[in-house]
């Protein structure tokens, strides 16, 4: 749930940007629509919306497309009752929903806004006469058959991995796979007295064989080639290595070399992919140390999300796509219960195969509190490099890493701080690596980039800085930056990065840009936009706003609002008249 401090800060930014570009998928803004008809039925969509995509804020009285906050925040009227708006929101939904409804005051409009949040359950919900939509990115799209069928799949009630198969187990399982099974969840310290029971009782205990028969979830571990392909019809995995875009060289399918279980497909991926993974020796001390461009930890995560979330409802397969600088791994199915990629790293875990995750998490080959994106991210930063790229295409998932060569100065700080005792986490490793290459961040820069809320955002940056030593502070409330340590950046930094190395120097910034805004007013032309600011001084547009704000002494003013603001250099006496000076 958003905190009060949380709305304040954003709808500050509405002097900057329109409420549409702060939405998201947790969050709307919605002009009151005066009616009380109107409003109830505009409450009533956006609280089965919001709870259909796994639950949200909307927050009432706010304009959605305009700039400035005294145009944007109308308010609501003294009248208008956040109790009978409760109970008439309870009344005219199914399953009933109870959305806590707050009160905000503001300077603007009438004087306080509606908070309503509205807490994700038991989809799919509807109104009263059956209609609803769902929460997609800023958007609520009807609740189509195919949408409800996909809600279903995120509560489990659709777990195709559960369902039972006929036959005789024993005939059914692969007892290479079974074997290659123990092997995996051994090197990951499984109970030993789970892995030492026959392969039946095992399965038993995984809760894989149920009323003497195995589940579909047994058969995708540990099947053979002929059970999977009757019973699993849809499923398969792919390999390709890939010369161009539209052409490989070479490709291999799990079906033909009759490993399609998930212990010998994880095994053949591997191998497969590790013969174009080159190995990078860093030495440290008296010590040589290897690392792979594709980390293997990285690796092996994308790959078992890959193979454990998959849709088996769609006909395609699994497939890994190696090309000569990237590799990409997909699998069928979207990310499902409001997931996207920009809040997969805290979002809470769901799973689309319920039954296949449990099992495979009592061997601790993946993890149910959804740490397995975030050692995918790990395990590429702390050797210096990008994390990986995730893709929603709705009918696929994609993760893309990008091959890279390892930082050994980077590498090396990672083997010191963890011998002193300092663990770096996901959060840390993403600001450092962005400010090797930017001279500074911002506190919302860094929480798009962490995926994190802007308080806890700064708590983390500040952390950094009191705490670890990290980085330094500079500006003031909304005008906040940090940078690297100059220490550190040296220590951490290579052959350099040209974005960074492009940035000028702030004196020279501000003449610059004055002498450029005073040569396009003798000429007659308009001003430049921020875009324009930023292209010749190669700073953030925050960066741009704080470098006007010091030319406002020097005759320099912002007109207009949003895309179309300009700044404009109006000479010296103007400046003093519009200050009453004149």
């Amino acid at each position: 749930m958003r905190e009060l401090t949380e709305v304040r800060a954003l709808l500050a930014r509405l002097d900057e940007v329109p409420a549409d570009a702060i939405e998201s998928q947790d969050l709307d803004f919605k002009e009151w629509p005066g009616d009380d008809r109107k409003l109830v039925r505009l409450a009533v969509e956006m609280a089965v919306c919001m709870a259909n995509g796994g639950g949200g804020m909307v927050v009432l009285g706010v304009r959605d497309k305009v700039v400035g906050r005294s145009r944007a925040i109308l308010g609501v009227p003294a009248t208008a009752d956040p109790n009978r708006l409760k109970r008439d929101i309870y009344e005219r939904t199914a399953p009933r929903l109870t959305p806590e409804i707050l009160e905000l005051a503001v300077p603007e409009g009438t004087g306080r806004l509606l908070l309503m949040q509205v807490h994700g359950g038991l989809p799919p919900y509807t109104d009263s006469a059956g209609a609803g939509s769902v929460r997609r990115g800023k958007d609520c799209v009807p609740l189509t058959g195919d949408l409800r069928d996909r809600l279903m799949v995120e509560r489990g009630d659709s777990d195709i991995t559960a369902l039972t198969v006929p036959g005789e187990p024993s005939s059914l399982l692969s007892p290479a796979a079974m074997e290659r099974l123990r092997d995996m969840a051994r090197q990951e310290q499984a109970p030993g007295d789970l892995l030492r029971l026959s392969d039946l009782d095992l399965l038993g205990a995984l809760e894989l064989l149920r009323d003497g028969r195995l589940t579909k979830a047994s058969l995708l571990i540990a099947g053979n080639t002929e059970a999977i392909t009757r019973h699993l019809p849809n499923y398969a995995w792919t390999y390709e290595r890939m010369r161009s875009a539209t052409a490989y060289s070479d490709r291999v399918d799990g079906r033909d070399t009759r490993e399609l279980a998930l212990a010998l497909a994880l095994q053949s991926l591997e191998s497969r992919i590790a013969a174009d993974n080159p190995i990078t020796t860093i030495e440290h001390g008296l010590h040589h140390f290897e690392f792979r461009a594709y980390p293997a930890v990285a690796l092996r995560e994308a790959l078992l999300n890959a193979l454990c979330h998959l849709d088996l409802r769609l006909a395609s397969p699994v497939l890994v796509k190696q090309f000569a600088r990237k590799l990409e791994i997909s699998n069928p199915g979207g990310l499902i219960g409001g997931i996207t990629p920009t809040n997969i790293l805290h979002h809470p875990p769901l799973a689309r195969n319920p039954a296949l995750v449990q099992a495979l998490s009592k061997l601790r080959l993946v993890n149910r509190s959804n740490l397995g994106i975030g050692r995918m991210f790990e395990a590429m930063l702390i050797e210096g490099k990008e994390p990986p790229l995730i893709i929603d295409e709705q009918s696929a998932v994609r993760v893309v890493f990008k091959r890279q060569e390892t930082s050994a100065p980077f590498r090396e700080f990672i083997a010191e701080e963890g011998k002193a005792g300092t663990v770096l986490d996901v959060d840390h490793l993403l600001v450092l690596r962005y400010l090797l290459g930017h001279a500074e961040v911002d506190t919302a820069t860094a929480a798009e980039l962490c995926q994190r809320r802007s308080a806890e955002m700064r708590d983390i940056l500040d952390d950094m800085v009191q705490v670890h030593g990290y980085l330094e502070r500079g500006g003031a409330g909304r005008g906040t930056w940090w940078r690297m340590k100059p220490a550190l950046h040296r220590k951490l930094d290579g052959a350099g990065h040209a974005e960074r190395d492009q940035r000028i120097d702030v004196d020279v910034a501000r003449t610059r840009v004055l002498n450029m805004l005073k040569q396009r007013r003798q000429r007659g032309q308009p001003g430049m936009s921020n875009a324009e600011v930023r292209e010749v001084t190669g700073y953030t547009r925050l960066q741009v706003n704080r470098l006007i704000h010091t030319l406002e002494a020097e005759s320099v003013r912002m007109v207009g609002h949003g895309r179309g603001a300009r700044y404009e250099y109006i000479g010296a006496l103007s400046a003093r008249v519009a200050k009453g000076t004149e």
